[in-house]
C-alpha cells in the first residue's frame, strides 16, 4: 500500500477556464515519486503555496476520490444518504420541461435519479388557465400533457435530462404519440432559457443525423410559457397503479419502440462479478478504486491523456459510461468528462468522508467507485466527471462493433 505524504506538497491556486468556480488545477504531472509515495511536484510559475495539511485537503477536495492510494482505514462507515439529502446538496435548482404523450409514461424514467428533486405530470404549452384533465385529454384546450423536472444542476444536468427524455417516447411522430393521438398527446421541449434552448438545439440535431430513425425528429423546441400540475391522481401513477400503468406502456407500442430503437442498459445484460471473482480478474489497483472507494495517482494513469476516440466503460460491468466526444482536458490529472452517455445507469451518492461534502460517481450496474462529480466544467453541462482510470476500461472506436458496442457509435461520430 502506498502512503502519501503531506508535507512539502506544491499545490497551484488558479481560475481554471471555461469553469464556474475557483478551484485548484495541477498544470504538470509530478515528476518523483519515492519508495512511499512522496511527491515531488514541480508546477509552473504562478503564485504557489506550501501547505502541510491543509493544501492535502484543498488538492483531495478537487481529486477524483479520497485519498491517492491511501486506505480509508480510519473513516467511519456513514449511513446512505436520503433521498432528501441527494436533492438539497447544492441548495440550487433548476426547471426543466418536457412532453412526450402520456405523461404517466415520461414522467416515471425520471423518478429517482439522483439530483432530480421532483417529477410532477401536468399541462403545458397552452393558453387556457388551471386546465382539467378532461378538457386537456378531449382535446378541449392548446395545452399538451406534459412533465416538468426540478433538478439539482451541480448533480445532474439539464443536457442529460435532455439524453433520457429523447429515449422515452417516438420523437418522429407528429400528431400524437403512438395511440394517443391529437395535439394534447404531441411532443415539445419546452426551454426556459437561452442556455437550454442551445442545448435541446444541438442534442436534435446530432440525433437526427445519428440515424437511429427512418423518419426525421419532429419534437419542437418551443419557449416555455406556462406548466399547471395535473390533479393528484395522476401524479406517480406507476407507482400508485402498476399493472394499469404497465398495460399501458406495453398495449401503447411506446416500450416495443424503445426496445427497438435504443440499447439495452441492464443487469442481465452487464452483469457485475463477485468480488471473489474480481479479485481474481482485476489488478490490485482496479480492485482497490472500484470495491474499497480508493484513488489512483493523478497524472499517473492510463485514461487521463488519452485523445483516441472511442467509450469507456464500467471494468467491472463492462457498461458503457462515457464518450470520448465528452472528454477534455481539464488539468486535474484525471481522465474529466462534461456527462455519462446514460444518467440512469450512474449512481450519485453523497460523500461526506475526509471532511467534506462531496458527489461520488459510481456505476449502478458494476456496484463498483468511479469518481466524483464537481461543478466547475465547461459548457454545456458546467460538470466535470473526474473519473478513475482504474475504473474504466477503454474500448477504441474501430474495435466498438467487435466487442458488441456498435450501438453507441453514434455516440463517438
Amino acid at each position: 500500500m502506498l502512503v502519501f505524504e503531506t508535507s512539502g506538497i506544491n499545490i497551484n491556486l488558479d481560475v481554471a477556464r471555461n469553469t464556474k468556480s475557483f478551484g485548484l488545477v495541477f498544470f504538470q504531472k509530478p515528476t518523483q515519486f519515492s519508495p512511499l509515495g512522496k511527491v515531488n511536484s514541480h508546477m509552473n510559475k504562478s503564485f504557489q503555496l506550501q501547505l502541510p495539511v491543509f493544501g492535502l485537503f484543498l488538492a483531495l477536495f478537487m481529486a477524483c476520490g479520497n485519498s491517492p492510494a491511501v486506505k480509508n482505514e480510519t473513516n467511519e462507515s456513514l449511513p446512505a444518504e436520503t433521498e432528501e439529502e441527494v436533492a438539497v446538496f447544492s441548495a440550487k435548482s433548476e426547471l426543466a420541461t418536457f412532453a412526450g404523450g402520456c405523461f404517466w409514461c415520461v414522467e416515471a424514467p425520471f423518478e429517482g435519479l439522483d439530483g432530480v428533486i421532483s417529477v410532477v405530470s401536468g399541462y403545458s404549452g397552452g393558453k387556457e388557465k388551471n386546465p382539467t384533465y378532461g378538457e386537456v385529454s378531449s382535446g378541449k384546450t392548446s395545452h399538451r400533457e406534459s412533465v416538468q423536472i426540478t433538478f439539482d444542476p451541480e448533480v445532474i444536468s439539464y443536457a442529460e435530462l435532455v439524453d433520457i427524455f429523447w429515449q422515452t417516447y417516438d420523437p418522429t411522430d407528429v400528431g400524437g404519440s403512438f395511440y394517443d393521438r391529437g395535439s394534447q398527446y404531441e411532443s415539445a421541449i419546452f426551454y426556459h432559457d437561452a442556455e437550454q434552448k442551445k442545448v435541446a438545439e444541438a442534442s436534435k440535431e446530432r440525433l437526427d443525423k445519428s440515424g437511429r430513425f427512418k423518419k426525421p425528429i419532429a419534437t419542437p423546441i418551443i419557449k416555455y410559457t406556462n406548466f399547471y400540475a395535473a390533479e393528484d391522481y395522476h401524479q406517480d401513477y406507476y407507482k400508485k397503479n402498476p399493472k394499469e400503468y404497465y398495460a399501458y406502456r406495453n398495449g401503447s407500442g411506446r416500450d416495443a419502440f424503445i426496445k427497438a430503437h435504443w440499447p439495452e442498459l441492464s443487469e442481465k445484460k452487464y452483469t457485475a462479478p463477485s468480488k471473489a471473482e474480481l479479485k481474481k480478474t482485476l489488478t490490485a489497483l482496479q480492485y482497490e478504486v472500484t470495491m474499497e472507494d480508493e484513488t489512483e495517482y493523478a497524472f499517473q494513469n492510463e485514461y487521463n491523456g488519452n485523445k483516441e476516440e472511442g467509450i469507456y466503460v464500467c471494468i467491472v460491468s463492462g457498461a458503457p459510461l462515457f464518450s470520448s466526444k465528452d472528454k477534455y482536458e481539464s488539468g486535474s490529472g484525471w481522465p474529466s468528462f462534461t456527462k455519462p452517455i446514460d444518467a440512469r445507469i450512474i449512481d450519485k451518492p453523497i460523500d461526506r468522508t475526509l471532511g467534506m461534502t462531496r458527489v461520488e460517481v459510481r456505476s449502478k450496474l458494476g456496484g463498483s467507485h468511479l469518481g466524483h462529480v464537481f461543478y466547475d466544467g465547461p459548457e454545456p453541462t458546467g460538470l466535470r466527471y473526474c473519473m478513475n482510470s482504474a475504473a474504466m476500461k477503454f474500448i477504441p472506436k474501430s474495435e466498438m462493433e467487435a466487442q458488441g458496442y456498435g450501438e453507441f457509435l453514434w455516440l463517438v461520430d
